[in-house]
């Protein structure tokens, strides 16, 4: 018996049953086919993707070196001891894929690691930032309180007159800090520019006056005062050489570490609060005594001399250990040339010795407004100049 079956098809490929056949066949190689080549593709954009985000990291990855040059060595698996808590308070300000940092520059070595400036570029845009890093990763005790103070940046730093945070790095390596570069900057340097008129920095030169001043000092203090209502948080470094002067003359409060030490229960951070010059500090401070906004409006009253005198030191006539004598003995600076009874009677008022009978920033704010008609015009002027060692030794700083 044969059992071959024969191949109706074999000799018919026009009838449509053999047709819907071979279609069946073709079927069959083709759609695994087309699966096969999605999945690739989808593997490499995923890869793509990876390669992209490495090499972003990679352009800022010098961040992480140390202060020696030498690259850091950090362990990735680090990151997962970062607290809960923060992950998820800083997840909104974590850097974009779209942003990249170019043409950073080491400035000084921080507290932390290395601050370096640069640029943020984002969409075409560019802006100067100061990025500060942490010096060895996650692995070292200071990656803990770094996160702290990122933290504490993205809680505080939301006023016009207060440093501005742009965006920080702290999900992977290396974890940094962005804050805004502000020019021509420090303001005690620029002071001094204007004093020494070695650097031309436009009209502001010869344009620097007492009405000037109170438009610097009104800015101060009101970011001042939104630090102590809104954050309860008591700045601890007022100074000239904390705040930060941009175009047309606006300013920013920055220098915020001793107000960030102050509030850790770390012992050591508590000390590094009260590591501020003697002639800034209240007396009520110099005694170790609890410190309010009202020590802030003491040495508040030394920024106004710092900016009427142009960047003098304070009590230039006075050693450091001196001052809290003749203080008790109701010694206060004499007024300067070229400062007015206004200005001069509102320093006098932040020097009352009791805290309680010093103004608070509002009400300061408030004399500023009314008395600024009252401000001289002129461009102010010092005939000395400013010898940066000399200078360090009588405000007692360390050189």
């Amino acid at each position: 018996m044969d059992l071959n079956v024969p191949n109706s098809c074999s000799n018919k490929t026009s009838d449509p049953m053999c047709y819907e056949e071979a279609s069946g066949h073709l079927a069959v190689i083709i759609i695994p086919s087309l699966l096969t080549l999605s999945t690739v593709a989808v593997v490499a954009l995923i890869l793509c993707s990876l390669l992209r985000r490495r090499l972003t990291g990679e352009r800022i990855w010098p961040l992480a070196a140390s202060s020696n040059g030498q690259e850091a060595s950090v362990s990735h698996t680090a990151l997962s001891r970062i607290p809960l808590g923060i992950k998820e308070a800083l997840h909104l300000w974590e850097i974009q894929g779209e942003c990249v940092l170019e043409g950073l520059e080491f400035w000084q070595t921080g507290r932390y690691g290395p601050i370096c400036n640069g640029l943020l570029k984002r969409e075409g845009s560019s802006i100067s930032v100061v990025v500060k890093s942490v010096r060895d990763g996650p692995n070292q005790p200071e990656a803990n309180e770094f996160l702290e103070w990122v933290l504490f940046h993205a809680t505080v730093c939301k006023h016009e007159n207060v440093v501005r945070m742009l965006c920080c790095q702290t999900q992977r390596l290396p974890m940094f800090l962005v804050l805004e570069a502000y020019s021509p900057g420090n303001l005690l340097h620029f002071l001094w520019t204007i004093r020494n008129k070695d650097l031309d920095i436009g009209n502001q030169l010869e344009h620097f006056s007492e009405r000037s001043v109170f438009l610097v000092a009104r800015q101060v203090a009101a970011g001042l005062d939104y630090l102590m209502s809104e954050h309860r948080l008591v700045h601890g470094d007022v100074a000239a050489r904390n705040i930060l002067i941009g175009p047309g003359l606006t300013a920013r409060v920055s220098g915020l570490g001793v107000a960030f030490a102050g509030r850790q229960q770390d012992l050591e951070l508590r000390k590094r609060a009260a590591d501020v010059p003697l002639k800034w500090q209240a007396p009520e401070r110099i005694m170790r005594q609890p410190t309010t906004s009202r020590s802030d409006v003491w040495s508040y009253g030394i920024l106004l001399y710092e900016l009427i005198t142009l960047g003098a030191p304070p009590y230039p006539e006075l050693e450091p250990v001196s001052v809290f004598p003749q203080l008790q003995k109701h010694y206060r600076m004499k007024r300067p040339e070229t400062c007015g009874a206004p200005l001069y009677d509102l320093m006098k008022y932040c020097w009352m010795w009791s805290f309680k009978d010093r103004p608070t920033f509002s009400s300061i704010i408030k004399l500023l407004e009314s008395y600024t008609y009252l401000a001289a015009t002129a461009a102010l002027h010092s005939p000395e100049t400013i010898d940066v060692f000399e200078y360090n030794k009588t405000a007692g700083l360390c050189p």
